[in-house]
């Protein structure tokens, strides 16, 4: 059964950090890039990282470039999309997802979907 699934998320003060995780089961997600998006109540859902399945490249939202950091360890089929400096503004319930494209863009282009992880963040 093919899976990906989010964790880290909760609340966090104003200028905090959380590590998100995308762990995936059955298959290797070494073989996809994998975007995080997010979306809040009211809001459309936005890209905020993709990383290319060897992780050597990486993109990012202008909103949370220096501040997020999207990385991976392939040998645990997992993903991590570091928090920092974290805002109000960021409050969102944060998505992984799996794509065969070299560096997603486009929620479109992607396969597999997580159920979500909530960050809020309090000023």
């Amino acid at each position: 059964q093919v899976q990906l699934v989010e964790s880290g998320g909760g609340l966090v003060q104003s200028g905090g950090s959380l590590r998100l995780s995308c762990a995936a089961s059955g298959f290797i997600l070494a073989d996809y890039a994998v975007g995080w998006f997010r979306q809040d109540p009211g809001k459309e859902r936005e890209a905020v990282s993709c990383i290319t399945s060897s992780g050597g490249r990486t993109n990012y939202l202008d909103s949370v470039k220096g501040r997020f950091t999207a990385s991976r360890d392939n040998a645990k089929n997992t993903v991590y999309l570091q928090l920092s400096s974290l805002k109000p503004e960021d409050t969102a319930v944060y998505y992984c997802a799996a794509s065969t494209y070299y560096l997603a863009a486009r929620g479109v282009e992607y396969d597999y979907w997580g159920q979500g992880t909530q960050v809020t963040v309090s000023s």
